[in-house]
């Protein structure tokens, strides 16, 4: 089911119903936060651009004026943003969360920021007596909108275990991996993978048809051996057909590297596979496709080798 379509949703039970908030709308936040109100729950909500809220509002969720409003409300809220100084602009700005947390209400950020940025925001919201998880999440738009999101969470274990019941609504693969800042760790990791196997895909792919074989042949093979992955299985499908219809957008998986290469920077650690993928989403930026799916790095490459379509 998509977010647009309107489902049905149970009664409230004021006995079971959390009093949850969930702040930004976007094609993540939105199916999401429709998740955690199909469950039961009262939800208050916030999305910069207010018609994001519509269909929230049609489901029974009350919309919210700012984070701040939301904050008030919630005892635990949940943040879907795009970036490090969204995320801040959202818990620590003029109408940020922090101004009305409560002590004993819990921030969840799900958004892939800096790690030490999610160290510092979980300190300032500490010094108020409130907890945060850093909660990225990996599935996209489909597993937003299907509740099957892999969470990767960085907190208090105690704190994890009061919220693990709304993270069994949003997704199924949810692992506690340690302290503050660790969820967004775990979530470099993963975009690190991602990216350098979508650059595996791709140059296996160009190696095939520069040498006369058939790309998808080649693909089925492998698809069978150890060289098999969902990345192989779905961009490389992408790759094949020249559709580049955004799952996970070059600009976001760019913003993700540059935190990573950030990092590594910071801590003297070579990452080459990591930074050369880098530069190609760069290059894609650079040429006006940030809209469009990440696999599309093997136009770079195709460019580079002259085999473009």
């Amino acid at each position: 089911m998509r977010y647009h379509e309107r489902p049905e949703f149970p009664e409230e039970n004021e006995a079971m119903a959390a009093k949850l908030g969930f702040i930004g709308l976007g094609i993540m936040g939105r199916p999401m936060a429709l998740n955690l109100r199909k469950a039961g729950h009262a939800l208050w909500v916030h999305g910069r651009r207010p018609v994001t809220m519509e269909v929230l509002a049609e489901a029974g969720a009350t919309a919210c004026t700012s984070a701040e409003d939301v904050a008030a409300n919630a005892d635990v809220v949940f943040i879907m943003v795009s970036d490090t100084p969204d995320v801040e602009q959202v818990i620590l700005g003029e109408k940020g969360v922090i101004r009305r947390a409560r002590p004993g209400s819990v921030v969840v950020d799900m958004s892939t920021i800096s790690p030490a940025a999610t160290r510092e925001m979980a300190a300032a919201l500490g010094a108020k007596g409130a907890d945060m998880l850093d909660a990225p999440v990996s599935g996209g738009e489909v597993g937003a909108i299907n509740a099957t999101l892999s969470i990767m969470v960085g907190g208090k274990r105690e704190t994890f275990e009061r919220v693990k019941p709304y993270f069994d609504v949003l997704g199924k693969n949810i692992v506690h991996v340690g302290d503050n800042g660790a969820g967004q760790v775990a979530k470099a990791c993963n975009q690190i993978v991602v990216a350098v196997t979508i650059q595996a895909v791709s140059e296996a792919l160009l190696f095939a048809r520069k040498n006369g074989v058939d790309p998808a042949k080649v693909r089925e093979a492998l698809m069978g051996g150890f060289a098999g992955s969902k990345i192989l299985e779905v961009h490389g499908k992408r790759m094949l057909d020249n559709d580049f219809k955004p799952g996970f957008k070059v600009k976001l998986h760019q913003k993700d590297l540059r935190i990573v290469i950030e990092d590594a920077h910071k801590m003297g650690l070579a990452l080459p596979g990591a930074a050369l993928v880098a530069q190609h989403l760069n290059a894609l930026m650079g040429t006006g496709d940030a809209e469009i799916d990440s696999a599309a790095v093997i136009k770079v490459l195709e460019r580079m080798s002259g085999m473009e379509r």
